[in-house]
């Protein structure tokens, strides 16, 4: 790989943004950089790959902390490198495909060298713990055929002041045009959104659902009028199908195999059974609430705690007819210190009702917080419930390591860790752990 887009000097003394330096690349780091180091100086580097050499361009160059720079030309290369499956999110390109230049099996390498690393610097878990041993990072179904493209289901672009839709430059507000986005699903890329003009500053969202037509988005609108919401299905293996309407602007796994992937593994995680009490936090649309409803049955109660309120209207229509499921709109912080301080939910109404707080025991705990993770607050009251396990679906494993070392530092152990690849060539990467306690009584 080489540019003719960086031609800066090469650094010596006092460094530049735009100054060119050759680097050693270490291990990966969260956010899809690799670990360098320069005269002692920390450098985050993109498009490189562990034990590659490269000549890196600055471009940023603190006087104090850390730099971060971009590979332009590979002097020596990783056997896992390849030629990058969407060039425009290369070196000064868009955000969004800081792993295109990986091989798939290196991706997965890549994503659980940083997983492993997390739980042991911010997790404080030893080397030889038995959630970090044999772990692996699985693949969503197709994806090998696919290439890791034509995954997501849901994308964002910005129109240029062309008209032209694009994305921003990494770390700018500046927005390139693009002529393809790779990652899109079949469905979107067949919407031929590059090829029309848009109102210049839009915002362009395309959703294709698991059942029905991509719905297209402007500045939050429709494009055609009309329809908002989709229509999506989630079919398990045992043959049992959960049907969903979300907003089409709100949260939905973007994977197309995701939903799916997850809650099956989130149903085999928690193990619940008939009569169960489950909290299920940050519930969004009610992806997990409503299978979670199914495995605990008439008798059994499922609360459900969503900050966001087009996600709790979306979820009030999912849940429709099963009784046993309780929703809880509000923050889940702020949901759960109420419900402590008011010592448990008098006031839920079954089914789609929104009550006073989930009720103050439950078997299992079933957490999906956003990237800044739960945090103290929120896990000291899971804790309190006292679950028999507590199921963190995460999307972020510095958050995740956090969460952990909270609880385990309260007698609460990471019992078991699944990792799943669903944002193919990016540093993104899903975990599914699980917790119980040390001692019981």
């Amino acid at each position: 790989m080489a540019s003719d887009a960086f031609t800066g000097p090469v650094a010596s003394g006092p460094a530049a943004v735009g100054d060119v330096l050759t680097l050693d690349v270490g291990a990966p780091v969260h956010g899809g950089h690799c670990l360098a180091r320069h005269e002692g100086r920390v450098v985050f580097v993109r498009h490189a790959l562990p034990g590659e050499r490269v000549r890196a361009v600055l471009t940023e160059a603190r006087r104090k902390g850390y730099w971060r720079a971009d590979a332009i030309e590979v002097l020596t290369a990783s056997p896992d490198r390849v030629d990058s499956v969407w060039p425009a999110a290369g070196p000064g390109g868009v955000g969004g495909g800081e792993l295109a230049h990986v091989s798939l099996p290196g991706q997965l390498a890549w994503k659980r060298d940083v997983i492993t690393d997390a739980l042991r610097r911010i997790g404080r878990l030893g080397d030889d713990h038995p959630a970090l041993a044999g772990l692996s990072v699985e693949r969503a179904p197709g994806d090998v055929e696919r290439g890791g493209l034509r995954t997501r289901s849901r994308i964002e672009l910005v129109a240029d002041g062309e008209g032209r839709a694009g994305m921003h430059r990494y770390r700018s507000h500046e927005v390139l045009a693009l002529t393809d986005m790779p990652l899109a699903a079949e469905p979107i890329a067949a919407a031929d959104l590059f090829g029309r003009t848009w109102r210049p500053g839009a915002t362009v969202e395309a959703v294709a659902p698991s059942d029905g037509e991509v719905l297209l988005l402007v500045d939050g609108e429709p494009l055609r009028g009309g329809r908002r919401n989709v229509r999506e299905r989630v079919r398990l293996a045992d043959g049992r199908e959960f049907a969903y309407r979300v907003a089409g602007g709100g949260f939905w796994q973007v994977h197309v195999e995701a939903p799916r992937t997850l809650v099956t593994a989130v149903l085999e995680a928690a193990a619940v059974g008939p009569g169960a009490a489950v909290w299920d936090l940050y519930s969004g649309a009610g992806l997990f609430t409503v299978p979670l409803a199914d495995e605990v049955g008439p008798e059994g109660r499922v609360d459900s705690v969503e900050g966001d309120t087009r996600a709790l209207a979306d979820a009030r229509r999912n849940v429709h007819g099963l009784d046993q499921a309780v929703l809880h709109g509000g923050d889940v912080a702020a949901v759960l210190a109420e419900r402590n301080g008011r010592n448990g939910a008098a006031g839920a109404a079954p089914g789609a009702g929104a009550g006073r707080g989930p009720a103050p025991h439950a078997d299992v705990v079933v957490l999906d917080p956003p990237r800044a993770g739960a945090g103290a607050a929120v896990m000291d009251a899971v804790l309190a419930a006292g679950p028999d396990r507590i199921v963190y679906v995460a999307c972020d494993p510095a958050a995740l390591a956090r969460d952990v070392a909270h609880a385990r530092e309260r007698g609460h152990e990471l019992v078991s860790l699944r990792a799943f690849d669903l944002f193919p060539h990016t540093h993104h990467v899903e975990c599914v752990a699980v917790l119980a306690p040390t001692k019981r009584g």
